[in-house]
């Protein structure tokens, strides 16, 4: 039976299905379970389902599917708790979620500033976000500014999904600088070049070692975990390994008793004893 949960339009879930969208989604599945495998909470939110379940790896033991559209969802997907919302107005309080995943979310979101202004508010502080996007400064990147200059001419077909705005990875980057967020790690993938069949796909597989090595930065996709830093908030310290150092720290002998330290009294046979 078909569920009925909140997803993406048709156009990404279909280029997924295709053997370029599979290759993409295996190195993001993977990327995105390494990340938040050991992100600690309590509560997870991933906006926009996407093809994946980006939270799979997660044990926080509340999480969360949200979207701004319904559509049915494939038959081997996995019954999750999702919401339909505006990403610019989301339904939680301030400082109330620990991690947040968007997997292809911002370069789709009709207001991508307000949805990350968005997610910055509802992060507690020192929370994570975790994000995908297409890379424009690639092959695959290249391709479609090609194929969108060639479809004004009337001919051609776009390589990727249609819908959306690509972002780039600096100019991402500084988005989330500006809204202080501080970059922990930031991964390029999916080297090969932008061919449709799975054999072609196969014999460029060099070219993710070779990407990786010698060309970094230009792989079709890239991924930003970044975390949310306030300033004038210092994290304390459990109450056990403070006490323990206090009870360990060295105490001074004017303190080992509540009366004032005395000079020795002189022995009895001593000449100071004896002139008093």
């Amino acid at each position: 039976m078909t569920e009925q949960i909140i997803g993406r339009p048709p156009g990404l879930h279909e280029w997924f299905q295709t053997p370029p969208g599979q290759y993409l989604l295996a190195w993001e599945q993977q990327h995105f379970d390494a990340a938040v495998a050991d992100v600690f909470g309590y509560h997870a939110l991933q906006l926009g389902q996407g093809p994946m379940d980006a939270l799979r790896a997660n044990r926080m033991p509340h999480r969360w599917l949200a979207d701004e559209t319904l559509h049915a969802s494939l038959h081997d997907a996995p019954p999750r708790a999702a919401l339909l919302t505006d990403f610019a107005a989301l339904p939680f309080p301030e400082n109330s979620l620990d991690l947040v995943v968007l997997p292809h979310t911002l370069e789709l979101s009709r207001e991508p500033h307000a949805t990350l202004r968005e997610v910055e508010r509802v992060l507690v502080p020192e929370g994570r976000v975790v994000l995908c996007c297409f890379n424009p400064a690639s092959l695959w990147g290249l391709r479609q500014r090609r194929a969108h200059m060639y479809k004004r001419l009337g001919w051609g077909e776009l390589f990727l999904p249609p819908q959306g705005e690509f972002i780039g990875y600096w100019r991402m980057r500084d988005w989330l600088r500006l809204l202080g967020f501080e970059v922990e790690s930031g991964n390029f993938g999916c080297y090969r070049p932008s061919v449709g069949s799975q054999s072609w796909l196969r014999r460029f597989q060099w070219m993710d070692r070779a990407g990786e090595r010698w060309w970094p930065i230009f792989g079709a996709a890239y991924m930003i975990v970044a975390i949310k830093r306030v300033h004038g908030i210092r994290m304390l310290e459990p109450g056990w390994k403070s006490s323990r150092s206090m009870a360990a720290a060295p105490v001074s002998v004017a303190n080992r008793s509540g009366r004032p330290l005395r000079a020795p009294r002189p022995p009895a046979d001593s000449p100071a004893r004896s002139s008093l």
